[in-house]
């Protein structure tokens, strides 16, 4: 299984960089793709090299991942490639997940429809077009939200086991168990 999480400057760290650790920790392929730059600053400066820029080969992934964070998040939604590649995945019933801000990339996308989604409080009323759980991670069909950076490893676990490989072990081994029992 391999995935990819998508960058633009202004993303927020735990929900991007939980995603790369908790799937590599798992031994599978999880690339780091740059949408403009192979060096991407986040929210808060942190800069952050990628594996590779965004092209034709992302679509061979089995998950796509969107970020949150500001103003990464707003323009991951107003990048056209964006909008194309998760058009492409929800055709193909391929996996998409989106973390905080990132889901209202799929409200443009036209992927969310009817689907049971969360995501940071507030931007649920610019995605009118799902149905809005207040939790912590959610899945619906081919769609993982997280709520916010809070929900990070909960989010990347949950990654994890939609792409059919337990996270019992890497959640031990993460010392997650002691936070959650």
């Amino acid at each position: 299984m391999k995935a990819a999480v998508l960058f633009k400057d202004g993303f927020e760290e735990l929900e991007a960089l939980s995603v790369v650790d908790v799937l590599r920790r798992a031994q599978l392929t999880c690339l780091m793709v740059g949408m403009d730059a192979m060096s991407v600053k986040s929210s808060h400066g942190i800069e952050v090299k990628m594996d590779q820029l965004f092209d034709e080969s992302v679509y061979d992934v089995d998950i796509v991942v969107l970020p949150g964070g500001l103003p990464g998040a707003t323009s991951l939604r107003d990048d056209q490639r964006v909008i194309d590649i998760l058009k492409s995945f929800n055709e193909q019933g391929k996996w998409i997940g989106a973390i905080c801000a990132g889901p209202i990339s799929l409200e443009k996308a036209n992927v969310i429809s009817n689907k049971k989604f969360t995501c940071y409080p507030g931007f649920e009323k610019e995605i009118p077009s799902g149905i809005y759980q207040d939790v912590l991670v959610c899945c619906d069909q081919n769609m993982i939200t997280g709520r916010g950076p809070a929900a990070a490893l909960e989010f990347a676990y949950t990654i994890l086991e939609k792409l059919g490989q337990p996270s019992k072990d890497i959640r031990e081994g993460m010392q997650y168990h002691y936070l959650v029992k």
